[in-house]
């Protein structure tokens, strides 16, 4: 067993594709950070392999503030949601989901899933290593906020070296590191204008086989707070 690194910063999104909320503190569990994209809005009439209403279809939607009443109950606790204009609503508001609808030009409704809406596995984590030479590569930092990972964890290697492998943080919470995740255009959207930079997702694409960042599973539950160590378990 040996320490690899440390947890620099550690986030979940309430919504899929809103924005992220920084934690203190999250619980891992069998289905990914708790509250994790545990709410998503759904396109109406879309009966493709993705039928979620994302940033894609409305560049805008990553600039909106989702938040949890009881951030340690987000199974339970109300959301608000804050427009980039400043406007709350509540999350169940049907005047929300009209106005995304609106903004979007998509019919889209509500859903909450319990064991959250994931393109394919629950909990997704980079290191500083891989997201360097990646700015490098593009010549501009990039923030990593673009890359909407729950976990970056400072580190000298990339996260690729992990993979099969798993991972521990702090008292008992491990991962157990999977697959490069592919990586599309919500890459080019900065999370503070909206503004697209498709610079972004070509420079992944071409330098980088169209991948960062892993995918990984729980293998032990437990807290993730920033500040821990990593620490290779095998």
């Amino acid at each position: 067993m040996s320490i690899v690194g440390k947890v620099v910063a550690v986030t979940r999104y309430p919504v899929k594709s809103m924005a992220g909320e920084a934690l203190a503190e999250a619980e891992l569990r069998w289905a990914g950070l708790a509250g994790d994209r545990q709410y998503a809005f759904l396109r109406q009439g879309n009966h493709g392999r993705f039928p979620w209403l994302t940033g894609r279809d409305l560049s805008d939607l990553v600039r909106w503030q989702p938040r949890f009443a009881d951030p340690a109950d987000p199974r339970g606790a109300a959301v608000s949601v804050t427009a980039p204009d400043g406007a709350t609503y509540d999350l169940r508001d049907a005047a929300l989901a009209a106005r995304l609808s609106a903004e979007s030009g998509q019919d889209s409704r509500l859903i909450q899933v319990g064991r959250g809406v994931f393109d394919a596995m629950p909990v997704s984590l980079a290191t500083t290593a891989s997201l360097a030479r990646l700015q490098a590569a593009h010549g501009a930092a990039l923030d990593p906020r673009r890359f909407r990972i729950n976990l970056l964890i400072d580190s000298d290697v990339p996260e690729s070296e992990w993979a099969g492998r798993r991972l521990g943080f702090g008292a008992a919470a491990a991962l157990l590191v999977n697959d490069p995740i592919p990586r599309c255009a919500m890459v080019t959207l900065c999370p503070d204008t909206a503004r697209r930079d498709a610079g972004v997702l070509r420079t992944v694409a071409q330098l980088f086989d169209n991948h960062l960042g892993h995918y990984a599973v729980a293998a032990l539950l437990g807290p993730i707070r920033p500040g821990d160590a990593v620490r290779l378990l095998d």
